[in-house]
């Protein structure tokens, strides 16, 4: 078996040579689009290992048509760098992680992040370094929220929707949860009054919103002009899912009218694109209340060890 990795692994000890007990493995940890189907043609490659958070592309018909691949391991739970319909069409096979619950469940890696992401926005972080990089010390510009005192609407109660109630909780937050496919774990008494029954619902009675769902026809875009213009506390908006589920230009339309009061993420829609072609980014850089990180949220040595190891492994 010909294996091209196409994502870094050379940080994480042990992984290369688990992987390389699978088969003949041909690194590429940061190469472009051209570089990686040179690679996957030369040497007649049957798998690739990948992750989306360092991929600059998306793998597609014009990277795939015509090689010799017929599975691709990524080691992440989405799967929106890989043209999914493309795949099922060509007998190429796809494993993610989506479903490796005895795995995932030792992840909060991406909760913690949108749980720092969160404080970051609250507490004015990026903005006081910066004022005491100038040699300032003036704290009142910086006066933020205490979250204790905050209504929190958690979007999606899967496994990191879990964690980052528990993480809110614990902080004394009066925690809220929307997801539509979880209402039997609402039904005792210590989760029946942190149901909100519709988004609108969650949305109207919250200072702070963290999602916490995989991109669907249903999720795509559920964070809207629409929906945002129910908000009646300016909420500050939590994103570690996928670009996709919030519409961006709206999201910078909200926070130049004072909608909502900051925007914190770990993804973009078009990752896989320009970088200046963004209207999140543009936005952060004219001075809008965004922070945006590189798709870190499962970029831990711990966690990436563990997820990498177990996705290799299934070879």
């Amino acid at each position: 078996m010909k294996i091209a990795v196409i994502t870094p692994i050379q940080h994480l000890n042990g992984v290369l040579d688990l992987i390389k007990t699978k088969g003949d493995v041909f690194l590429l940890e940061s190469g472009t689009k051209t570089q990686v189907r040179k690679l996957l043609l030369d040497n007649h490659i049957d798998v690739i290992l990948c992750n989306p958070n360092q991929q600059t592309y998306k793998i597609d018909s014009n990277l795939l048509q015509g090689t010799n691949v017929k599975l691709i391991n990524t080691c992440s739970t989405g799967m929106n760098h890989i043209d999914v319909e493309y795949c099922n069409n060509n007998n190429i096979n796809i494993f993610s992680l989506t479903k490796d619950y005895d795995l995932i469940k030792q992840l909060p890696s991406t909760s913690e992040l949108a749980f720092g992401l969160m404080l970051s926005l609250l507490r004015h972080i990026p903005q006081s370094k910066q004022h005491v990089s100038e040699y300032k010390w003036d704290y009142t510009k910086f006066v933020g929220r205490q979250v204790k005192d905050l209504t929190i609407g958690i979007v999606g109660f899967g496994r990191l929707g879990k964690i980052m109630y528990n993480y809110c909780e614990s902080f004394g937050a009066d925690v809220k949860v929307y997801d539509p496919y979880k209402q039997s774990e609402f039904d005792d008494r210590f989760m029946l009054n942190t149901n909100c029954a519709t988004l609108k619902k969650l949305v109207e009675s919250c200072d702070v919103i963290t999602l916490h769902v995989h991109v669907t026809p249903e999720t795509k875009y559920m964070i809207n002009k629409e929906i945002l213009g129910y908000s009646k506390k300016s909420p500050y908006i939590i994103n570690t899912s996928r670009g996709e589920i919030v519409q961006e230009q709206d999201i910078v339309t909200a926070l130049q009218q004072g909608i909502i009061s900051g925007y914190g993420t770990d993804v973009i829609e078009n990752e896989f694109d320009d970088l200046t072609k963004s209207p999140i980014i543009k936005a952060m850089n004219e001075g809008e209340n965004i922070i945006v990180t590189p798709h870190t949220g499962g970029m831990t040595i711990e966690g990436q060890t563990k997820a990498y190891m177990w996705a290799i492994n299934k070879l």
